[in-house]
């Protein structure tokens, strides 16, 4: 995307952005994080968050529309954060998506099972991975380009 330049505070706030789906994607790497200690210690901080998160009723609800109506659907913001804000939107309703499904596999198969533990593994990887490559790309002032995601978070923001 050709879009103007950010400064140093667009592009903080553009990588902090992301923590938001990253804190909500630990319910489906509990089983990755417990059987690599080494990982769990590096998501530690991510985990306090969401204990700390987990602890207010409706926080995630809460954050979801702060970052909808403070961020996203603010004129005032640059456009370079109303572009990250969305897609971290949109990436935590994938997530959402993510564990409706997994409520419906986990009694069918198992909380142990193969498939879950793989589809559980595969979302947080994936979801880890997309959102440190757009923290990445937040950092040197450039778009976080995701498959699918980033073109209707484009379109939602016009």
């Amino acid at each position: 995307m050709n879009k103007p330049e950010t400064d140093s505070k667009d592009r903080s706030f553009g990588a902090l952005i992301y923590l938001f789906p990253l804190v909500y994607s630990l319910p489906f790497g509990i089983a990755l994080l417990t059987q690599f200690p080494w990982l769990y210690q590096f998501f530690s901080p991510l985990v306090a968050i969401y204990g700390l998160t987990n602890s207010l009723p409706f926080a995630s609800l809460i954050i979801f529309f702060g970052l909808w109506f403070a961020v996203v659907r603010n004129d005032n913001v640059s456009y370079f954060l109303r572009f990250n804000g969305m897609q971290a939107i949109l990436i935590n309703i994938l997530q959402v998506l993510f564990s409706l499904i997994m409520g419906i596999l986990i009694p069918a198969f198992g909380v142990q099972s193969l498939i879950t533990e793989t589809l559980n593994n595969t979302i947080f990887m994936g979801t880890v991975v997309g959102c440190f490559y757009c923290i990445f790309r937040s950092i040197q002032g450039q778009y976080g380009e995701l498959p699918v995601i980033s073109e209707a978070a484009s379109s939602q923001i016009r």
